[in-house]
């Protein structure tokens, strides 16, 4: 199956009820929120979306209805990375029923593999997955920087592209450098201020946190550097340093971008903030500042 991967593909939240379950309503409202804003793609059940924090009936529940409510309207990449293997193969199974796109692999979490493990997994596991496969390199949460070879290996074996969030812009430029003369195979970044250095040495696009609440920024942003305009692109850039330095900044711990988010579309009231264990919502301290920062973007402030 030919998919091109490009442009903007948020990491879309989950959105939750106070009892943990899913915010059907919210997650409705969240979907059209990033479509109307002009997002190339939804991918379910990333960082953002505390996949390994759900239970797998939960998992399957937001998929199917995700799906449902995208109804082909944008591609859609379900996350399926798993400390179970069959676990991971489960899921892939039930995003491939419900009418998803892509699945996106990163190594297992938790007990720490190398990259010699990390290649035999793929070669098990990819060959039983019935739909295209993205590579997702995220060091801080699985413990394996995904080195070129193992990159490499994975596009042999079928892989279509690759998200970095290693924040290693070096490690990212080789990603680059190695696959120009296959564009068809995507490098897709995490880190959100990398945008348009990846545009303009020959990526394809991002997978913007931000973009669950500012679609248009990063859509915006996304456009300005396929277009090479150094004026706008230096003028969004900006605003993107202000969320980064402001809304993600709330909170002291490290989980304090995710709440960031969702506290920003609970403010904008697209859906719910709560979090799933062992994560907690801010309190009205943290969401008062956030709505502070958010009227103080929407008010035009940011230069």
């Amino acid at each position: 199956m030919a998919l091109e991967l490009k442009g903007i593909i948020p990491p879309m939240v989950t959105p939750l009820t106070a009892e943990g379950g899913l915010d059907e309503k919210g997650l409705e409202k969240l979907i059209e929120h990033l479509i109307t804003g002009g997002v190339h793609g939804i991918f379910l059940l990333g960082t953002n979306g505390e996949a390994p924090s759900l239970s797998y009936a939960l998992r399957k529940e937001l998929i199917t209805k995700a799906c449902k409510y995208i109804s082909g309207r944008v591609p859609v990449l379900v996350g399926i990375t798993d400390t179970s293997f069959n676990g991971s193969l489960d899921i892939a199974a039930h995003s491939k029923d419900a009418g998803a796109t892509a699945v996106v692999v990163a190594p297992p979490y938790y007990l720490p593999i190398s990259q010699e493990e990390m290649i035999d997994y793929l070669e098990r596991l990819i060959p039983q997955l019935s739909l295209p496969v993205m590579m997702y390199n995220m060091p801080s949460c699985t413990k394996l920087h995904l080195s070129l070879e193992t990159v490499k290996k994975a596009k042999e074996l079928g892989a279509i592209g690759i998200k970095d969030s290693s924040g290693d812009m070096s490690y990212f430029y080789s990603l680059i450098e190695a696959f120009k003369e296959t564009p068809e195979f995507s490098i897709i970044v995490g880190t959100e201020m990398f945008l348009p250095e990846t545009i303009l040495y020959g990526g394809h696009g991002a997978v913007a946190g931000g973009a669950n609440f500012l679609p248009e920024l990063f859509v915006d942003l996304y456009n300005a550097s396929v277009a090479n305009n150094l004026e706008d692109i230096k003028i969004l850039r900006s605003k993107v340093a202000f969320v980064n330095s402001t809304i993600y900044c709330v909170g002291k711990n490290s989980s304090r971008i995710t709440k960031g988010i969702k506290c920003a579309l609970s403010v904008m009231d697209i859906c719910e903030d709560h979090m799933a264990l062992p994560l907690r919502k801010f309190e009205n301290k943290e969401r008062q500042k956030v709505k502070q920062f958010l009227d103080q973007f929407e008010g035009s402030k940011v230069i």
